[in-house]
């Protein structure tokens, strides 16, 4: 016979195991930081995006103002 579980080991085992959905349920978690992921770094992508946009409009119109200003 083998030896006996250690106390706590079976429940974790039968955790991970998910009642025979495991594969289901981790993909499925696996599958959704994936997209959270993606959408943190589109967003920080574009913020990025949009205040190098507003940098350079703000550029321009400082040096048209200083063109019309002389």
């Amino acid at each position: 016979m083998g030896a006996k579980p250690v106390a706590g080991e079976q429940t974790v085992k039968e955790f991970f195991a998910m009642g025979g959905y495991a594969f289901y349920v981790w993909m499925s978690f696996g599958l959704t930081f994936v997209v959270m992921a993606a959408i943190t770094l589109s967003t920080v992508l574009q913020r990025k995006q949009a205040i190098r946009l507003v940098k350079r409009k703000a550029q321009i119109n400082s040096n048209s103002d200083s063109v019309s200003g002389q």
